[in-house]
């Protein structure tokens, strides 16, 4: 219970072609892909943070 099964897949896979038809397949892929990229960047420029530099009079 709770796992997916090769039939399961099937039919979602079968659904999701009906619904967006198969050109419109790479599109959504393509900007999924993008966004996740996206995504990761941005949490890699979040994680680092600027160091101070020595410098500069406080």
């Amino acid at each position: 219970m709770g796992k997916l099964g090769p039939t399961e897949i099937i039919l979602i896979l079968a659904i999701v072609l009906l619904l967006f038809g198969g050109k419109k397949i790479p599109e959504l892929m393509r900007g999924m892909g993008k966004g996740v990229k996206s995504f990761k960047d941005g949490m890699k420029e979040d994680g680092e943070e600027p160091k101070p530099n020595s410098n500069t009079p406080a």
